[in-house]
């Protein structure tokens, strides 16, 4: 049985490689050329973000949740602040078929695409910083996350292996050159 929540994490996270596939297509095909504003913020996007895992695989089961949840959060504020500096302005792609955009994609699709998974992180450390206000005596936060939330370690995971890892978001600035 899926729970909204479930449901909410997957389709994030459908939305985040549809619409990253969808960027990284257009470049390929040459309907989209990054100008250098646009690959000098995917560079600086990346080096924001930098997972600081000592080049472990996810997923990181050996940091603590904090870490783990602080690395996807981070993606969220840095993704703000590159839609700033580029003008772009951020749209819900969740539940939207990339391919129904008009050409050439762009920085706002892709920013978008990935604003929807690493916006997941802030719910989850909200998720997190509650939990850790109202843990139960005798309990560990982490057995109470996993009552509240039963499947994060397994969304976590996933969304672990979308923003790190080889042919992750972390090679992003190498699929524009």
């Amino acid at each position: 049985m899926h729970t909204s929540c479930d449901l909410d994490f997957a389709s994030r996270l459908a939305a985040a490689e549809d619409w990253l596939d969808f960027a990284i297509e257009a470049q390929q095909e040459g309907d989209w050329k990054p100008d250098d504003t646009e690959r000098g913020i995917l560079a600086d996007l990346v080096a924001a973000t930098n997972p600081l895992h000592g080049g472990a695989l996810p997923p990181h089961t050996g940091d603590s949740l904090y870490v783990r949840i602080g690395r996807i959060c981070n993606w969220a504020g840095a993704v703000r602040l590159a839609a700033r500096a580029g003008g772009w302005e951020l749209s819900p792609v969740t539940g939207q078929d990339p391919s129904a955009l008009t050409r050439p994609a762009g920085m706002a699709a892709l920013l978008s695409g990935i604003y929807a998974l690493a916006e997941q992180g802030e719910r989850w450390q909200e998720l997190l910083l509650t939990t850790a206000r109202t843990v139960s005596r005798g309990r560990t936060l982490e057995q109470e996350i996993s009552a509240r939330h039963p499947h994060l370690e397994r969304e976590l995971a996933a969304a672990e292996s979308f923003f790190t890892g080889p042919g992750s978001l972390e090679d992003l600035s190498l699929f524009f050159y």
